[in-house]
Parts: structure tokens; C-alpha cells; sequence
């Protein structure tokens, strides 16, 4: 099972086992990651799982589609690494991936 590092904007650090297949935002829910609002439920209608995702690993990741770059427009602190966790697919080649969360998510 692929482990993934969420990090809060205080440096707390929160690595939890996700399923390949399920989104970040549903790892994070279902091991109570906070930070992770989720409050569209995954349907990138919102930027409430909002994450930025360490530079080593931005390659490995496909890269954002055009109704997530415009949710993302909106996003508090949004920045070149800023990606929603309902929008990245767990994969096992993403083991050990680390995201960091903003402080807000409002």
C-alpha cells in the first residue's frame, strides 16, 4: 500500500496508507488529515483540498486539467506546485509521496 506524507502549514507531519486508485483528498478523509476540507466531495467544484505537492515529486504526477487550474485559480496561496488532492490518483509508484497543506483552506 503506496504511504503518503501530508504536512500541515505548522510542520506536523501525517503519513497515512492510501489505496492505489483513490484520490489524496480520499486518503487524507479517511485517515483524518486536517487541512482537507473536501466539501465538493471530489468533484472539482472547489479548491477545499487544496495541496502542494514537494517539487521531487511534480514529474511523477500528471499534470493538472483545465477545470482544475481554473478551481485553482481561486485557491488561497495558490503557487506552481499547488495541485487538488481529489484531482491525483494514489498509484503504487507514488509511495512515499509528500504534500504540504496551506494554512486556510477558506
Amino acid at each position: 500500500m503506496p504511504r503518503i506524507t501530508f504536512i500541515e502549514h505548522d510542520d506536523t507531519e501525517h503519513t497515512v496508507e492510501a489505496n492505489a486508485g483513490q484520490s489524496l483528498m480520499q486518503a487524507a478523509i479517511e485517515n483524518s488529515v486536517p487541512g482537507i476540507l473536501a466539501d465538493c466531495g471530489g468533484y472539482c467544484n472547489c479548491a477545499t483540498c487544496h495541496c502542494y505537492v514537494d517539487d521531487m515529486w511534480a514529474a511523477r504526477i500528471p499534470p493538472a486539467k483545465h477545470a482544475e487550474l481554473d478551481m485553482l485559480s481561486g485557491a488561497i496561496d495558490a503557487n506552481s506546485n499547488s495541485r487538488l488532492g481529489c484531482q491525483i490518483r494514489v498509484t503504487n509508484e507514488l509511495d512515499g509521496l509528500v504534500v504540504r497543506l496551506p494554512a486556510s483552506q477558506t
